[in-house]
């Protein structure tokens, strides 16, 4: 069974940082390809290892992903 979940992954000093905000895990990787197959491994072993209980627990059902304007300075 396959389920569709949210990736971010933004750009840092030395690569890139991947986090998938349902279930707050997160991984990295040299390039954007690499920190999103890294995320995939991590959450795949999760689902492995984790009790449903805690894949209950950990899940946020409804992630909202949007920009909005702040004042700056």
């Amino acid at each position: 069974m396959q389920k569709q979940l949210t990736v971010i992954i933004t750009h840092e000093k030395d690569g890139y940082a991947s986090i998938c905000p349902e279930f707050d895990i997160a991984s990295q990787g040299e390039s954007i390809e690499n920190a999103r197959d890294n995320l995939r491994e991590a959450l795949e072993l999760f689902f492995e290892t984790a009790s449903s209980e805690e894949i209950r627990t950990r899940l946020h059902e409804k992630v909202y992903v949007t920009r909005m304007g702040v004042a700056v300075g």
